[in-house]
């Protein structure tokens, strides 16, 4: 799949096209979500995703980037969701996300996002609360993980 969207950027879904130092750089530097994860860990969740969409500049670099996890069967996650500082405030975000959770083979499945930000976009796609209590499970702790209860 290749989507053009306004202003020469691209929507992908081909993983082989994605700059993982790109990737790698985001979130283990920036992403409040994930500062400190190693490039290990980085690409291995990158290469066991259900699926991927990049979002690339009119030049062709890597831009913004999300990730989904999936029994292909019930459920999704929507994980990894960016869009690099200098290309944001344009609606890129949304059509990423878009992308992904609207115009993939898992469209119809229950999908499932944590984010602590851009909570009005995702209600604009169709994310509410959950109508069920969630609990997690902790894994590693990394910088941007809320305090545990």
């Amino acid at each position: 799949m290749k989507r053009e969207l306004e202003d020469g950027y691209e929507l992908d879904d081909d993983p082989d096209r994605v700059d993982l130092d790109v990737v790698c750089d985001f979130l283990a530097n920036e992403a409040y979500w994930s500062k400190g994860r190693s490039r290990e860990l980085i690409e291995k969740t990158f290469h066991e995703a259900s699926r991927v969409v990049g979002l690339y500049s009119p030049e062709g670099s890597t831009v913004g980037y999300c990730r989904a996890a999936s029994d292909e069967v019930v459920f999704a996650y929507l994980c990894d969701v960016f869009v690099l500082e200098d290309h944001r405030g344009r609606g890129l975000g949304k059509e990423l996300v878009r992308e992904m959770v609207d115009g993939s083979p898992l469209k119809d499945l229950r999908w499932l996002l944590g984010t602590a930000d851009a909570h009005g976009m995702y209600r604009e796609l169709g994310f509410r609360k959950p109508s069920f209590r969630i609990m997690e499970r902790p894994g590693p702790k990394f910088a941007g993980d809320p305090p545990s209860e």
